[in-house]
């Protein structure tokens, strides 16, 4: 087996924890990664590559056709590629981990950073940075430490994602609403909700219709709240950022207005696992918080009233962050991490490469890139890149590194516990106290 060049060496062993994480992984998740294509097979003595990402079927032929372009670029390599669904991928990357077959290149939730490369599962990319085999000058320094883990980078953002408000403007209007202003406060949307719900309208079943989607069991709103108030999720790898009266205050507040019918039921918001099952989609609510990649899917099924809002403040303070949409990073078994490293920095710089994945994960990290594509944007594609660029413009902090391994335990967790809040089986802040303890045990572990 070659020896990979200096900077990106094979860990000397994995921990035991990839493979619960594997086992745990696959008593909730039973689906299994599905082949978008195959490569033919290289010629004799070249270099084969395994790529694998998650996405919808546009994503996967726009990664098809740039990794064939690589391959053009690169005689004598080969890249397999695989793609699935989200909650199908987790499991086998899980898996794959475990057993030390993680794929040479391995697209990564930001969730997953910390637990691959604490777990030795990912090679450290410093190296092929430093010598530019991988570049980053025309990078956000800032932003590039979400892929980092206790000083080291581990993955590359492939999309520069941001939180906002999916809104539909002619029920706003309706309502004497203005325009929502990236200084908006939780107060102002609060007071919204409530007036959009006293116009009356009905939904589509007759229920009463409400101003937005119950936003109290989704981690990302409570991180954005935290952050307008000077607050984080996580203090460092180990350690909660925010105390049991931020998360009970916080469930308090969604709480109060669910009560008084200005956002969405408990039983409506339960549904809500996609834009057609959200209250919005299902013309319950007049708002939903969303991320940007996905929000043109709102004007597509509801019409082009339907526009993109910031994150509404703690006196002016935005708790939005820029967040990769994804990573991209080397498996640490990987028998060809130079190439691999190739394959990172064709698919995140090259300007052609960048015009064939457009903004299909978000933003492009490279700001070049980002400008070039843009230039072809319209309509809702093009309205999230504005609204990226004005909140840049406005301010927003700098974002936090890659969440702790214990995360994705966390988020579930906290679903799990205000869903118990919702239906009245917990108080805000009995709730609160559960998630704690449940969060305190996973970072310990």
């Amino acid at each position: 087996m070659p020896e990979p060049p200096s900077g990106l060496r094979r860990p000397a062993s994995r921990r035991a924890f990839l493979a619960a994480a594997a086992a745990g992984l696959s008593t909730a998740l039973t689906s299994t990664l599905s082949a978008c294509s195959t490569a033919s097979g290289s010629a004799s003595g070249g270099v084969t590559l395994r790529f694998s990402w998650w996405g919808n079927d546009d994503r996967a032929a726009r990664t098809e056709q740039a990794v064939r372009l690589f391959e053009k670029e690169h005689p004598g390599v080969t890249v397999r590629t695989s793609n699935g669904e989200f909650g199908s991928y987790l499991q086998k990357l899980a898996t794959q981990a475990a057993g030390g077959g993680v794929p040479d290149v391995v697209q990564l939730d930001y969730r997953q950073v910390s637990q691959y490369a604490g777990g030795e599962a990912l090679l450290p990319l410093d190296d092929a940075i430093k010598d530019a085999t991988i570049r980053t000058a025309e990078m956000d320094r800032d932003f590039l430490r979400t892929g980092t883990y206790k000083g080291g980078q581990y993955a590359l953002p492939m999309g520069r994602g941001i939180t906002g408000y999916a809104y539909d403007a002619s029920v706003y209007k309706k309502a004497g609403i203005p325009t929502p202003q990236p200084s908006w406060t939780w107060e102002e949307w609060a007071r919204t909700n409530r007036r959009i719900a006293a116009l009356g309208l009905k939904s589509p079943d007759g229920r009463p219709f409400t101003g937005a989607n119950d936003g109290g069991g989704n981690e990302d709103v409570f991180e954005d709240w935290l952050r307008g108030r000077g607050g984080a999720l996580y203090k460092n790898q180990t350690e909660l950022g925010f105390t049991e009266d931020d998360l009970a205050a916080f469930w308090s507040f969604f709480s109060k207005l669910r009560d008084e019918g200005a956002i969405a039921q408990a039983r409506d918001s339960t549904q809500a696992i996609s834009t057609e099952t959200c209250p919005m989609g299902r013309g319950l609510a007049a708002a939903d918080f969303t991320w940007d990649a996905p929000f043109p899917g709102y004007p597509a099924l509801l019409g082009d009233d339907v526009h993109f809002a910031p994150v509404p403040t703690t006196d002016g303070r935005q708790g939005v962050y820029f967040k990769p949409s994804m990573l991209l990073g080397i498996g640490a078994h990987s028998e060809h991490p130079e190439e691999s490293a190739q394959l990172i920095d064709f698919l995140l710089n090259d300007t052609r490469a960048g015009d064939i994945l457009g903004f299909s994960r978000s933003t492009p990290p490279n700001r070049t890139i980002a400008a070039r594509v843009a230039k072809t944007l319209k309509g809702p594609e093009r309205e999230i890149y504005d609204y990226a660029q004005r909140l840049e413009k406005y301010g927003v902090d700098i974002p936090p590194t890659a969440p702790p391994r214990g995360d994705l335990a966390i988020q579930s967790g906290f679903g799990r516990a205000y869903e118990r809040v919702m239906f009245g089986l917990a108080t805000p802040r009995q709730g609160a106290r559960e998630l704690i303890d449940v969060a305190n045990r996973e970072l310990r572990s």
